[in-house]
């Protein structure tokens, strides 16, 4: 596991863009405040938006199979039924 290298709010504050464009790399940082830690910055995660027909079906191919009785059961389990009126008091 690697340590992540701290950064000062003054270093954050006077090479944001340096630190931004390390970010956007995928370097993660823990900023200080006076020597103790206050925080972290992390790139975010992209996410995919597209899967082609293709690799969608290649996926599928390999996807354990769902046992519907059982994927009733738990969905049935894990809903409320409960019906509440919205306007009780």
């Amino acid at each position: 596991m690697s340590v992540q290298p701290e950064i000062t709010q003054r270093d954050l504050r006077n090479r944001s863009r340096e630190i931004m464009d390390a970010i956007q790399g995928g370097q993660s940082f823990t900023v200080t405040r006076d020597g103790h830690p206050i925080g972290e910055l992390v790139p975010l995660r992209r996410r995919r938006r597209f899967v082609s027909r293709q690799e969608f079906a290649a996926m599928s191919r390999t996807a354990p199979e769902v046992d519907l009785d059982t994927f009733r059961a738990d969905q049935d389990a894990a809903m409320d039924t409960s019906q509440d009126d919205p306007y009780a008091r």
